[in-house]
């Protein structure tokens, strides 16, 4: 097991704890994202608690607000926050709630939760870094019951239509909407509309990373990570019961030592 293996297996227990006290957070959602998130913050974003200030750095936005408890875990274990304020998640005197709020939360670039909001938030963000003349790129995440929503598309056009290769837009495709409405074939979706496709597993570092740092000239990029809602709990993989659900004592008991 390599040490981010170790890592992700830790973040997830802590997951799984913060929701106990308040039974409130989308778990599936976060651990569908979760090694994304993790290979952003590690290896690519180069964003710390100490240049959040600073305008000429890379940028992200969690447009899928649901998945916050995933964020939160990663910004915690990169300082942003303490591992005891993540714990708090939810609770009354909490800053950390079940959307991510950017006046509370130290690392998070857009208050996301109303679907379809973070993509056209990202195109404004990569149009006025490129107005600047900064270097540095915009990734945003989007889920793909979100893809349903018609901001994206709209959001689609204009960055083709300004030539925004300095934005990513990576599609949480864990076929969490194909139950409502089957959203088909994203990356010749997002290539009929001009934007540079990729294809990826989102839980194979290797492909995240390599797709992360890939960069286009003028193409806006889409990165479409098929991913499993739950992924590395059994119980709750691809089943609707556990979107929005806290563990019971033996449920937990079973998923911790899935954890071990």
């Amino acid at each position: 097991m390599t040490e981010d293996d170790e890592i992700l297996k830790r973040l997830k227990r802590e997951i799984i704890n913060a929701t106990l006290m308040t039974g409130e957070g989308h778990i599936p959602s976060a651990l569908s994202i979760l090694d994304i998130l993790w290979i952003l913050y590690d290896k690519v974003l180069e964003i710390t608690p100490e240049n959040l200030a600073e305008h000429n750095r890379n940028h992200f936005i969690l447009s899928k607000g649901h998945g916050a408890l995933g964020l939160y875990a990663v910004l915690s274990e990169k300082g942003f926050f303490s591992k005891n304020d993540f714990s708090r998640f939810s609770k009354f005197d909490s800053f950390l709630g079940g959307q991510p709020d950017s006046n509370k939360v130290a690392g998070v670039e857009a208050s996301t939760g109303s679907l379809g909001h973070g993509m056209p938030m990202a195109i404004g963000m990569a149009l006025g870094m490129r107005v600047r003349k900064f270097e540095n790129r915009v990734f945003v995440l989007v889920g793909d019951g979100e893809c349903n929503e018609g901001a994206i598309w709209e959001s689609a056009l204009l960055g083709t239509h300004h030539n925004l290769g300095n934005l990513t837009c990576i599609v949480d495709y864990n076929h969490s909407t194909d139950r409502a409405l089957l959203v088909g074939n994203l990356a010749e979706k997002f290539s009929s509309f001009g934007w540079y496709t990729i294809n990826i597993n989102g839980h194979n570092h290797n492909e995240i990373l390599n797709s992360l740092m890939f960069r286009s000239e003028k193409k806006p990029i889409a990165i479409i990570a098929e991913t499993i809602k739950g992924n590395g709990i059994q119980i709750m993989e691809n089943n609707p019961a556990w979107h929005h659900k806290s563990p019971g004592k033996q449920e937990l008991d079973a998923i911790l030592e899935e954890l071990k």
